[in-house]
C-alpha cells in the first residue's frame, strides 16, 4: 500500500467511533466463523395492522421489467442477485418498494414474494442488512393492505427479521441503523414481538435524539436523506397510531422528532418546492416537500420552525432572489459517507427559478465520476492549489476535513472562516452580504505565501449567459460581477437530473486574486 493510502486511510479511521471498530471486526469475525445464516421458523403468529398509505411509492415495475436509477432491465426468470447496474440498483430491486405502487395487483405481489423466497438459498446483496430493513417494512405494508394470511411469507419475513436483529449496522451508525430500527419496529408490531419491540424502541429515541440536531436537520446534513427519513418517521407515527398494540412513551417522542424536522424541511424549501441539491441528493429519490407536507397533515403535525444554526445552513429570501448557503460543518465526524468537499458553497434561485445550482450527484459507484461531484471544483465555492478543502476519496470516505473556525452573523452579514487548506498554509474566510436588489459574496485567501486560487459557479442547463469582461449577464435579468478576477472561462459540466441522467450546463471557473468578491444584482 503506497504512503498517500496509509495517510488517507489514517485520517479516516481515526474519527471513527469505537463501536464502529468493534463491529467491523465482531462481523467479519463471526460471518468469517460461522457464516451467519437465515433459520427456519416453524411457528409465528403475525397480526394483519391498519395502516394508511399517503405516499405511494413511484412506479418502478412492470410485467417482468425494472426501472430503477433511470436504468431499466427486463428479466424473463427475475436474477434478484442481478449486478450489471451497480450495487444500488441490485439494492432498489431487493427493497421491494415496487410492491407499493398503485397499479401492481395483489396476485403480481405476491408472486414477485414468492419468486424472491424460492431464490432465497441463492440471495446475495439482498440479505445485507440495510435492503433487509425497507424490505420487511414494504413486505408489511403489502401484506397488511391486501389482508394477506400466509405462513410461508410470514415464516420467511420473520427469518427475515431475526437475521437484521443480529446484523444491525452499527459498524456503519447514521441513517443505515436508523433503518433498521425503523423495521424493527414494524416487524415487532407485526408479529407482536415484545423483545424486538424493546430494541427498536431503544434504538430510536437513542439515535433520533442523536441524528435529529436541534434546528430539525438531519446530521448527515443531505435534504434527500433527511425527507426519506422523514417519512420513514411519519410511516411509523401511523403504524402506532392505527395499532393499539403499543403507545407508551414512543408516540409523544416520534411526533415531536418528526415536527422538527418538517420545520427545518419548509425553511430549506425553495418557492417552486425543490430542495437544494447539497451533499448527496438529487432528483427522483425522496419524496416531494409538498407530498410530506400533505402527510404530515393528515396526522395533525405541526411543524416546529426554529432558526436554522447546528446544520450549518442558511436560507435567505430577499424579494424575488432565494440564497442557500452552507457555513457549517461538513457533517458528523464518524459517518461523512454523504459529505462533499463544498465547505462554503450556495445556490441562488430567482423567481423562483434555479440560476447558481449544485450539480448533484449522478452515481453512488466507486469512481472518477464520484469522485468529481464530491469535489470542490463542483460546487460554488473557492479552491486552491487545485486541492480539495476536505479529502473525500473513496466513493464514501473523507480523510483530512474542513472545520468551521469562526462564524459570525448579524441581520444582513454572515462571515464565516473554515480550515481545510491549513496543511498548505492558507485559510478561506467568506462571507455573505444582502441587500433588497442584490447579493454579494467576498472571499478572502489568508496566507503568508502565494497560492493558485479558483472561483466556481455552476448555472442550471436553462441559464443564457453572455460575457463581457468581468461582468456576466444571466437570462437579461441578472447581472453577476466579478471583482479582482485575473480570468474566466465558460466550460460546459454535468449537471444531474438523477441517477444515471445529466445534462450540460454552462459553468464559470475563474482564477481570482486572494482578495476576490461576487455581486449578483437584478438587471433594471
Amino acid at each position: 500500500m503506497d504512503k498517500n493510502k496509509v495517510d488517507l486511510l489514517f485520517h479516516t479511521l481515526r474519527y471513527l467511533k469505537l463501536k464502529q471498530f468493534y463491529y467491523r471486526f465482531y462481523y467479519a469475525l463471526r460471518n468469517g466463523l460461522f457464516k451467519t445464516k437465515i433459520g427456519n421458523s416453524a411457528t409465528c403468529s403475525s397480526q394483519q395492522l391498519n395502516l394508511c398509505t399517503v405516499i405511494t411509492a413511484p412506479n418502478s415495475y412492470n410485467s417482468g421489467a425494472f426501472t430503477f436509477l433511470n436504468l431499466d432491465h427486463k428479466f424473463e426468470e427475475i436474477d434478484w442477485n442481478y449486478s450489471a447496474y451497480g450495487k444500488l440498483w441490485t439494492y432498489n430491486l431487493n427493497y421491494f418498494d415496487f410492491l407499493n405502487q398503485e397499479d401492481i395487483s395483489k396476485e403480481e405481489g405476491v408472486r414477485l414474494i414468492e419468486d424472491y423466497i424460492n431464490n432465497q438459498p441463492c440471495l446475495k446483496d439482498g440479505l445485507e442488512p440495510y435492503p433487509t430493513s425497507l424490505r420487511i417494512i414494504n413486505w408489511i405494508k403489502f401484506l397488511s393492505k391486501h389482508k394477506i394470511e400466509d405462513d410461508k411469507i410470514d415464516a420467511t419475513l420473520f427469518n427475515h427479521l431475526t437475521l437484521l436483529n443480529i446484523t444491525l449496522e452499527y459498524h456503519l451508525l447514521g441513517n443505515h441503523l436508523l433503518e433498521n430500527a425503523f423495521a424493527l419496529l414494524f416487524g415487532s408490531y407485526y408479529f407482536s414481538d415484545e423483545k424486538i419491540y424493546k430494541k427498536s424502541k431503544y434504538l430510536l429515541k437513542s439515535e433520533l435524539n442523536e441524528q435529529i440536531l436541534n434546528d430539525g436537520a438531519h446530521f448527515e446534513l443531505s435534504p434527500m436523506y433527511h425527507k426519506i427519513l422523514l417519512m420513514r418517521l411519519l410511516d411509523c407515527i401511523t403504524l402506532i397510531e392505527n395499532n393499539l398494540w403499543k403507545k407508551e412513551g414512543l408516540l409523544s417522542f416520534m411526533r415531536n422528532k418528526a415536527e422538527m424536522m418538517l420545520g427545518w424541511l419548509e425553511q430549506v424549501t425553495y418557492k417552486n418546492g425543490q430542495v437544494p441539491q447539497v451533499n448527496d441528493t438529487t432528483f427522483d429519490i425522496a419524496p416531494k416537500t409538498a407530498e410530506i407536507l400533505t402527510f404530515a397533515k393528515n396526522l395533525k403535525l405541526n411543524a416546529q420552525t426554529s432558526r436554522l444554526s447546528d446544520s450549518g445552513y442558511r436560507k435567505w429570501t430577499l424579494d424575488e432572489m432565494e440564497v442557500f448557503m452552507d457555513v457549517g460543518q461538513i457533517g458528523p465526524d464518524y459517518i461523512p459517507g454523504h459529505a462533499h468537499a463544498d465547505s462554503f458553497n450556495f445556490e441562488f434561485y430567482y423567481k423562483g427559478t434555479p440560476i447558481i445550482v449544485d450539480p448533484g450527484i449522478s452515481t453512488y459507484d466507486n469512481n472518477p465520476r464520484r469522485q468529481l461531484e464530491r469535489s470542490t471544483e463542483y460546487h460554488n465555492t473557492i479552491r486552491v492549489d487545485e486541492k480539495d478543502s476536505s479529502e473525500v476519496w473513496g466513493g464514501f470516505r473523507v480523510a483530512r476535513r474542513a472545520k468551521i473556525i469562526s462564524l459570525k452573523e448579524s441581520k444582513n452579514v454572515i462571515d464565516a472562516t473554515h480550515d481545510g487548506y491549513k496543511n498548505i498554509g492558507a485559510f478561506h474566510s467568506r462571507s455573505y452580504h444582502k441587500s433588497k436588489y442584490n447579493f454579494v459574496i467576498e472571499d478572502r485567501v489568508e496566507s503568508s505565501s502565494g497560492h493558485q486560487i479558483e472561483s466556481f459557479l455552476h448555472f442550471h442547463p436553462d441559464c443564457k449567459l453572455v460575457i463581457s469582461g468581468s461582468s456576466i449577464e444571466i437570462n437579461r435579468e441578472l447581472t453577476i460581477s466579478l471583482e479582482n478576477a485575473n480570468s474566466i472561462a465558460l466550460e460546459d459540466y454535468d449537471y444531474s437530473l438523477g441517477f444515471n441522467k445529466t445534462i450540460k450546463a454552462p459553468k464559470i471557473r475563474a482564477s481570482v486574486e486572494s482578495n476576490s468578491k461576487i455581486i449578483i444584482e437584478i438587471l433594471g
